[in-house]
């Protein structure tokens, strides 16, 4: 310490201090303008503000589920697809191997057996079905609309493409149903109803509403409750509470006499379906080697009609297969009634032989509509992309001597324009209909 710091330590204190002071000030200023410029040019990155660690929702939020209207949400339930059950083991879209056709005519008397006329197929494969339907969309249909779905499970598919057509969720409440299913004969898929599909379908009669559902039916290829015995049809309508009527075993009062510009007689018509409510009819997607040349909704109408005359035993089926206005007479029993719902089952078919064995394709569609000559000029559009026979190939869709007979009876759509084919939102439905449209167009 200096002298005069030590004759004044107060004034030589104060002075350090200040100095001191401002030295320190000006290097603390230096380094907060230079501390940026430090920070961008450092090997480190500027700290972050640390993450939010995410929280679950409240409870109290709504979902959009529970938003909609309760119309719309009961609406939006029948037309989302469950997830699907296990997919058959028939799976892929390749023809399989030609079954062995019938050595009988089974309940077809006095009928020659005539030999199928194939053709050469313009195509073996349609696009792949999704293993799971989607989401359909509800909307209602015209009058001639189809629902088409691509899909190879039938459990979840049938309420699917049932829930495109629209329909409102109690359509049925209060109401008897007639259910016309295929069981034709005892052979599976597609030679009858897959046990699957009437499950399926019965148990959304009952969702929308059915007071009750009668399951009615006549083989004409062997003893009508034998073959719904071999189904396991008898089983399952037990099981589910639905009545069944074989229609063999009705008396003469169960029988309307129904006329037909080519019917020598007319031909007896149940008085149960013509007592009914509503008729729903379910149908396979197949030829008919026998004279019908295909046999779907139209067609499937035959096993309504009585094959003897309880008065005097007169044989209509006999009449009717050996006629050669046959396909003519298949149309005209469809006047004799109106369904109010048609789905058909085409995740197989056969596309040759038929009606109980012939070449089996995997087409995996589920057709659903009102319209019975919509839904057969859909399903000849599907044989006709599989490859079928001359019979079915030939000439315009809607020159087809039963759809021809049909539009004169005025039980549908008039020509082909007048379909309107709805598919699905994938886009497995929606070329699948593009196809469909193309062949009908043609």
């Amino acid at each position: 310490m200096s002298e005069s710091e030590m004759q004044n330590p107060d004034h030589s204190s104060t002075a350090f201090g200040r100095r001191e002071f401002l030295r320190r000030m000006a290097v603390l200023g230096a380094a907060a303008l230079a501390a940026p410029v430090l920070a961008a040019c450092g090997d480190e990155p500027a700290p972050t503000a640390p993450a939010a660690t995410p929280t679950a929702p409240s409870a109290a939020a709504p979902s959009t589920a529970t938003a909609e209207p309760p119309a719309v949400a009961q609406a939006a339930t029948a037309t989302t697809a469950p997830s699907p059950a296990p997919v058959e083991a028939a799976t892929t879209t390749a023809p399989e191997p030609a079954q062995a056709e019938a050595t009988a005519t089974g309940g077809y008397p006095d009928v020659a057996q005539p030999t199928p006329s194939p053709v050469e197929p313009t195509a073996t494969t349609v696009p792949p079905a999704p293993t799971t339907p989607p989401t359909v969309a509800s909307r209602p249909l015209g009058a001639s609309g189809v629902a088409l779905l691509r899909t190879t499970d039938r459990m979840s598919g049938v309420p699917a493409v049932l829930g495109m057509l629209g329909l409102a969720p109690g359509w049925l409440r209060g109401k008897q149903v007639v259910l016309k299913a295929n069981f034709n004969s005892a052979d599976p898929p597609p030679g009858s109803t897959s046990t699957d599909t009437l499950k399926a379908l019965v148990q959304q009669l009952q969702a929308w509403g059915a007071a009750g559902i009668t399951l009615i039916e006549r083989s004409g290829m062997g003893d009508t409750r034998q073959v719904l015995t071999q189904r396991g049809v008898l089983a399952l309508a037990n099981k589910l509470d639905v009545k069944v009527v074989v229609l063999d075993e009705l008396k003469a009062s169960g029988w309307v006499k129904r006329k037909g510009a080519h019917w020598q007689r007319g031909f007896l018509f149940p008085r149960v379906v013509l007592d009914a409510d509503v008729v729903v009819q379910t149908c396979c997607l197949k030829t008919h080697r026998f004279g019908g040349h295909f046999t779907m909704s139209l067609k499937n109408s035959v096993g309504m009609v009585a094959k003897y005359d309880p008065a005097d035993g007169y044989n209509y089926m006999s009449e009717l297969h050996s006629s050669p206005d046959q396909r003519r007479m298949i149309a005209e029993i469809n006047a004799a009634y109106k369904p109010a719902l048609i789905l058909l089952d085409g995740i197989t078919a056969f596309v040759n032989g038929g009606p109980e064995q012939g070449k089996t394709a995997q087409a995996g569609v589920l057709l659903a509509g009102r319209d019975r000559i919509a839904i057969d000029a859909a399903g000849v559009a599907m044989l006709r992309h599989l490859g079928t026979t001359a019979e079915v190939s030939q000439g315009a869709v809607f020159g087809l001597a039963q759809i021809a007979r049909a539009v004169q009876l005025g039980l549908g759509a008039a020509s082909a324009a007048a379909v309107a084919l709805h598919p699905a939102q994938d886009s497995a439905s929606q070329d699948l209909a593009a196809i469909l449209a193309r062949q009908l167009a043609g």
